[in-house]
């Protein structure tokens, strides 16, 4: 079947034209002309956000090779008129982060996991035997999933009731934990790249490769991909029983095997992130769904890849992704696919949803909510170089560890907070929450920081994806330096200046360096939730300048 043969409709229905909230009602997101005779309910990356919040999508994503200037490395008002969005409209508010705060005060916070339950619920009346898939990052990212490791999450999921799930930062909570997490679950947990580090062999007894389901008449196989770069990204003694990577070779012969074993559809549940997922479309054949994440992507509309379409469901519980299938003689026909935002606002919350999560956050309840201090400026993380969020973190590693130099890791996940916002202790763990959140201070040669800075951008701006092993750029306060993306490795950044006297970093000098998430074992130093708070409560209100000490280069 040619890939022009098939016919697919993609959209979010008549609402992306509406332009005032009060006219948006959860019957127009919700709507849809049910098609074919399977469906698929994807979301991802929730990063364990129970309640609504504020989530500003990226300015910048840099592409980089073939992916210059192709989705979703496509931001702001480029975007919008991409995919014919009006400014100011509900789906520019959900999709693009131009005039951000103005938009979220009239259009309000987006998620919750109650929200969620309706859209997934409303799904299932439609069409009963729909597939909900998880593609990970579940279980991390909060005050409340770091304190139950991992459990408020899992007691949240099973209720939704997933059909499958696959993983990253929950391997975080260390193996032990994730292997008891694992085995009570009621669904199945996917990998066909999770291996026994020690023999070298898929870890099937946990993590099987894939799972067959019969929907709609049909035979699905669902195939799992975890974060193939886990020990590189993330620290690699907390799990020293697995082992990951792309393993694109082995997902050949999982599609095979489905393939011979009658699989009439196979989708593949993915956390590559968006690129390497479009270069592992292009070299595996047979793939008919790459439902994809861990780089954060909303996109409202599939990109298609030969004869298999990519799926991109953003992040933070900020949107459902429903995608029916007409799926006949053992071939996809055609396709509907909707990226349902949730807007708090509009959509009703699920009674016993909503319980469950009280009930999940009543023993935190006063430290959750207990006000730090205030903010005048936006505060957000997304970005490819830095974030207002970082640029706080940053200023209270320098002020508070007394520092010339501050690092803060180049992390996707995180809420937004508007100006005028209170400033929570939740807030706050919501964008430091993690097992190994110690704030460090160390000396490093000026030459040492180049290196540092040299390998995160490698891991970011290397034309081949497979080669691109992180989120953004790590963040750099007290510091200015130039970076060229089109550079090659060892080459990318130059001119490096000591924001405080304006000298040029001295490759021989010692600095003293905080920071915070380093992967290597015994790191000394505290939590970096407790180092940002007290650099809150000093300061009372937040009011950050913009930050423009970093020059790119190259695009």
């Amino acid at each position: 079947m040619a890939a022009s043969a098939m016919v697919g409709a993609s959209g979010f229905g008549n609402w992306a034209r509406l332009a005032a909230q009060q006219s948006l009602t959860q019957d127009q997101l919700l709507e849809f002309d049910t098609f074919g005779n399977v469906s698929l309910i994807h979301v991802t990356d929730i990063h364990a956000q129970l309640k609504p919040i504020y989530f500003r999508e990226p300015s910048i994503n840099i592409g980089v090779g073939g992916n210059k200037g192709a989705v979703p490395h496509v931001t702001g008002a480029d975007f919008r008129k991409l995919y014919g969005i009006n400014d100011g409209s509900p789906t520019h508010y959900a999709l693009s982060s131009g005039d951000f705060s103005s938009l979220a005060q009239a259009y309000g916070k987006v998620g919750g996991m109650d929200r969620v339950a309706t859209v997934v619920n409303s799904i299932r009346a439609a069409r009963p035997d729909a597939l909900l898939l998880d593609g990970g990052d579940t279980w991390h990212g909060s005050y409340t999933c770091y304190h139950t490791e991992g459990q408020d999450m899992v007691n949240v999921m099973n209720a939704l009731k997933p059909d499958a799930m696959t993983f990253h930062w929950e391997f975080t909570l260390g193996s032990e934990r994730v292997q008891e997490l694992v085995e009570g679950l009621p669904f199945a947990a996917l990998g066909q790249n999770i291996f026994d580090a020690e023999w070298d062999e898929p870890a099937e007894d946990l993590f099987p490769p894939y799972k067959f389901f019969e929907r709609g008449g049909v035979k699905i196989a669902v195939i799992g991909q975890a974060f193939p770069y886990m020990p590189i990204a993330n620290p690699r003694w907390m799990f020293p029983e697995y082992s990951f990577g792309i393993r694109d070779e082995r997902m050949q012969e999982m599609v095979d095997e489905v393939r011979a074993a009658g699989a009439e559809l196979v989708v593949c549940l993915s956390h590559n992130g968006f690129d390497v997922d479009k270069k592992m479309a292009s070299r595996v054949k047979g793939i008919d769904v790459i439902l994809t994440g861990h780089t954060h992507d909303a996109l409202p509309e599939p990109v298609l890849i030969g004869e298999t379409i990519l799926i991109a469901s953003g992040s933070n519980g900020k949107f459902v992704s429903r995608v029916d299938l007409d799926v006949r003689d053992g071939r996809m026909m055609g396709f509907r696919h909707k990226l349902i935002p949730i807007f708090s606002d509009v959509i009703e919350p699920d009674k016993d949803m909503a319980a469950l999560i009280d009930a999940e956050r009543a023993p935190y309840k006063a430290d959750l909510e207990e006000v730090v201090g205030q903010t005048d400026t936006l505060l957000y993380r997304r970005g490819n170089f830095n974030g207002s969020w970082d640029d706080l973190i940053c200023d209270a590693l320098i002020s508070e560890r007394e520092a010339d130099i501050a690092m803060s890791p180049g992390v996707r996940w995180g809420p937004s907070l508007i100006p005028g916002d209170d400033i929570t202790r939740e807030d706050i763990w919501n964008v430091t929450s993690m097992s190994y959140g110690e704030a460090y201070r160390s000396e490093m040669t000026g030459e040492f920081i180049k290196v540092i800075l040299e390998d995160v951008a490698d891991n970011i701006f290397n034309p081949d994806p497979y080669y691109q092993q992180g989120g953004d750029m790590v963040r750099i306060g007290g510091m200015a330096y130039r970076c060229d993306v089109s550079k090659p490795q060892g080459e990318r950044i130059s001119d490096m200046t000591l924001l405080k006297t304006g000298e040029a970093i001295d490759p021989s000098k010692n600095y003293v360096v905080a920071g915070w998430a380093s992967v290597n074992e015994g790191t000394e130093g505290p939590p970096i939730w407790d180092v940002v708070e007290s650099h809150i409560r000093k300061l009372g209100t937040v009011t950050l300048e913009p930050n423009n000490s970093v020059e790119v280069a190259g695009l």
